[in-house]
């Protein structure tokens, strides 16, 4: 499947509520994160067909991920202050170094969308496993 900016800025701009980040990005950033999302989806859900909705939905999360102030986070900055304007100070959990694992950014509606494709199969982000306590 042929994944363009312009089909993703449609499909976002009518079904998805905070588009602010992916809006903001320019189409070379636009098209490296479909390309992103693609390859992650495609990748953790190799037996099944992933359609352009699912890749646009998490497109649209990986924009505000990966945006000019959680980049900052991402690299280990721990906060900053743009003076007389505001102060930002990021979680522990949110500072980590490049390269981390993207799956755990894809959003429910990313999964609806596949398990919808592929004759309704249910797919959700949380596994079932043993604990010992």
């Amino acid at each position: 499947m042929a994944l363009t900016v312009t089909d993703a800025t449609a499909y976002i701009s009518a079904n998805c509520i905070d588009i602010e980040d992916w809006t903001e990005a320019d189409d070379a950033k636009k098209l490296r994160i479909i390309n992103v999302a693609d390859r992650t989806l495609s990748t953790k859900y190799a037996q099944y067909t992933v359609p352009e909705a699912a890749v646009f939905e998490f497109a649209n999360v990986l924009a505000t991920v990966f945006n000019d102030t959680n980049r900052m986070a991402q690299a280990g900055v721990l906060s900053f202050q743009v003076s007389g304007t505001a102060s930002f100070n990021f979680k522990d959990a949110e500072v980590r170094g490049p390269g981390g694992d993207l799956a755990r950014y894809i959003p429910q509606a990313a999964l609806d969308a596949i398990g919808t494709a592929n004759g309704g199969v249910k797919l959700a982000r949380r596994n079932v496993g043993w604990s010992v306590i």
